[in-house]
């Protein structure tokens, strides 16, 4: 069971690097833009959803590597450190988002689901960024590591749910203000840049 401060602290993580404009998050607000919030909701719920798959990749491979091979934890860690820095340098060096877009045809329930399901399966960047992000908030004497890998699964896909879904239902305003301030866009990069620093630092003390 993972301690109740620690999930405070992944919580808080999570959400703020759910805020910054990234290809998720700017598909819901497009997509809730042109057809409703319904259909933001929807592909929403697809996205999270397929939180569930990387999740378990991570639970199922990174529980192996922390009992069995020190030299393969090392090189995880610093490889996810350093996966961490490149998104924190992206953050700090990112653009205006472009938040325009052709609107597509009118899609079913199921369909919008399904196109966020796929779109977030088919990104093996959300399993390289579960391998550098989960494995720092488990600890062994806490119990057995997939368990707790599973649950903060669910937790980022709480957050998931309530970041995005909030973008969906706010997507008029939000679309309209993030469209016409650039300095907002690039705050919210920034914060996430100092997140990511913050959590490279963090995994690359973390002890076996």
């Amino acid at each position: 069971m993972i301690p109740v401060d620690v999930m405070i602290l992944f919580m808080g993580a999570a959400i703020a690097l759910a805020l910054v404009p990234g290809p998720d998050n700017i598909f819901v607000l497009t997509q809730s833009a042109l057809h409703g919030r319904v259909a933001g909701l929807t592909v929403t719920l697809g996205l999270a959803s397929g939180l569930i798959f990387h999740t378990t990749a991570v639970a199922l491979g990174v529980a192996v590597i922390f009992q069995t091979s020190q030299v393969a934890f090392a090189a995880l860690k610093y490889i996810g450190a350093a996966y961490l820095v490149y998104l924190a340098f992206k953050s700090f060096t990112a653009a205006k988002s472009n938040l325009d877009g052709d609107a597509p045809a009118r899609e079913t329930a199921p369909k919008q689901y399904s196109r966020g399901l796929i779109m977030n399966l088919a990104n093996p960047k959300v399993t390289i960024f579960f391998l550098a992000f989960l494995p720092q908030f488990v600890d062994p004497t806490n119990g057995p590591l997939a368990p707790q890998f599973y649950q903060l699964g669910f937790l980022m896909m709480i957050v998931t749910l309530l970041v995005f879904g909030s973008v969906a239902l706010a997507a008029g305003w939000l679309g309209d203000w993030l469209k016409n301030s650039p300095t907002a866009q690039i705050w919210l990069n920034r914060v996430a840049g100092v997140v990511f620093i913050a959590l490279a630092l963090k995994l690359v003390t973390a002890e076996r």
